[in-house]
């Protein structure tokens, strides 16, 4: 009796837990399209699997833009949600978001700490980094069948390359690339642009192609420009240009000359309904191998230095996927990394002059 009791209790403290675990869930804030899915797949299912917690996953233009409207609302939805680095630092002197502890972190497979695995800057007071992106210059192959795109100079010669090209609608990245096509190493990009010398040299670089320019808001939309035959380039998020090309065999081609790379992550809003299991979610999705499993789903690197020797084939094919990462040794010649501070410093001062530039 004392057996089948014992039993029966632990039968129903399993079912209390399971009940119990049902009741949470992680409203996750991502990009949508090929990114979005690489957080379903990697992330929310085989979190869900694991811990019994939902994951509900939504999407936005730029997540950072809602988080700051809920949390100065006081009307908070969002758990968690996928931001550039940039945003997360300026969110959180903005007290808008909220801390996230180091400890919770998973440690490496050889016990390394997580804050001594992940690579530098990739985690913040309110911000853990999931994956190295990079704006690159990307082109449909059928549009040049000769002399082939090779670099920033290339996007801003429709003399030699014609046709439209399509660019992010903002000051960031663009004003990078546009210094780099007009002549100035990555290493001094930086340097020049924080100079205001620097900053009309780069608008007046964008002028020789503001009319052929079709501007972009989401992620989804630089693919389906050139699919659609409407622009011939592209500089754009690698990742979607990627998937473009590999699971869908569009004719488009990458170039990693020029790329810019910065990182995105997690922020968790000021108010959010779900810290514990938003914690959680962190912890799990954070860790070596589910970082190298997102990899394997869209060309984005992990930011754990254990990951990288995780990353697999390209999902569903036997072709590997390293080099395609921004972070591959090769793909990183002349590569810019974004500067984050100078970002956090001077976004609103540049985005205010890019607005004006392209309302005349």
């Amino acid at each position: 009796m004392m057996k089948r009791t014992l039993i029966l209790s632990s039968a129903l403290v399993v079912v209390a837990a399971a009940a119990q675990a049902q009741d949470k869930q992680v409203n996750l804030l991502s990009w949508g399209g090929a990114y979005g899915m690489s957080h379903v797949e990697a992330y929310a299912k085989p979190f869900e699997a694991q811990t019994g917690i939902k994951v509900v996953v939504s999407d936005a233009d730029n997540p950072a833009t809602p988080v700051k409207a809920q949390v100065e609302a006081g009307n908070v939805s969002i758990d968690l949600a996928s931001v550039e680095y940039a945003d997360a630092v300026r969110l959180c002197d903005e007290g808008l978001l909220e801390e996230i502890d180091p400890a919770i972190l998973t440690p490496a497979a050889d016990g390394t700490a997580a804050a001594d695995d992940f690579i530098e800057g990739a985690i913040t007071e309110c911000f853990v980094g999931t994956d190295v992106y990079s704006m690159i210059l990307a082109y449909d192959d059928s549009k040049f069948p000769d002399a082939k795109p090779a670099g920033a100079a290339d996007f801003f010669d429709t003399a030699k390359f014609p046709g439209k090209r399509t660019m992010r609608k903002g000051a960031k990245f663009n004003l990078e690339f546009a210094l780099m096509a007009d002549g100035v190493a990555p290493d001094q990009v930086y340097e020049v642009l924080g100079t205001p010398e620097g900053v009309d040299r780069a608008f007046a670089k964008l002028d020789t192609i503001k009319n052929d320019v079709i501007w972009w808001e989401a992620g989804a939309q630089p693919p389906q420009l050139l699919a659609d035959g409407e622009v011939s380039m592209a500089f754009a998020f690698n990742g979607r240009i990627f998937n473009a090309a590999q699971q869908e065999g569009k004719p488009f081609k990458i170039v990693w000359d020029g790329q810019i790379y910065e990182m995105e992550g997690w922020v968790m809003p000021k108010g959010a309904p779900n810290p514990e299991a938003a914690r959680e979610f962190i912890a799990f999705s954070t860790a070596p191998e589910q970082q190298a499993r997102a990899a394997e789903f869209i060309s984005y690197g992990p930011p754990r230095t254990s990951a990288a020797a995780l990353v697999g084939n390209i999902e569903g094919t036997d072709v590997p996927m390293g080099p395609n990462l921004p972070t591959y040794a090769e793909n990183l010649e002349n590569a810019l990394a974004s500067n984050l501070d100078f970002w956090v410093d001077h976004d609103a001062e540049l985005q205010e002059r890019f607005n004006a530039w392209l309302a005349n």
